[in-house]
């Protein structure tokens, strides 16, 4: 069973970038065809997918936030991280990362608060 580990600062200012990384035991980040995702919930809202990086290094991310994210990796750490930047309070939120490995299964971090404020 894979398992995900999200790790960062739980506060940052605004204007400011967020670094968070999660590292996957159980699993290489380069098995063919999973596909590595960090997913955010605003409070009170629903699930908002990031973006993602897939096994083979290929980076994907969601058009209303493409101008501020980057996903990147490190594979002899087996890990992934995400980059956001300008945050605003509306940044707020639960940060999760997620491995999707086949329609009927994926696996989640326990998720990290990120709260954006002065």
């Amino acid at each position: 069973q894979v398992q995900l580990q999200e790790s960062g600062p739980g506060l940052v200012k605004p204007s400011q970038m967020l670094s968070l990384t999660c590292t996957v035991s159980g699993g290489s980040i380069t098995t063919s065809y999973y596909a590595w995702s960090w997913i955010r919930q605003p409070p009170g809202k629903g699930l908002e997918w990031m973006g993602a990086i897939a096994y083979d290094g290929s980076t994907y991310y969601s058009p209303s936030l493409k101008s501020r994210t980057s996903i990147s990796r490190d594979t002899s750490k087996n890990q992934f991280s995400l980059q956001l930047s300008s945050l605003t309070p509306e940044d707020t939120a639960v940060y999760y990362c997620n491995v999707w490995i086949t329609p009927h299964e994926s696996y989640w971090g326990q998720g990290t608060q990120v709260t954006v404020s002065s």
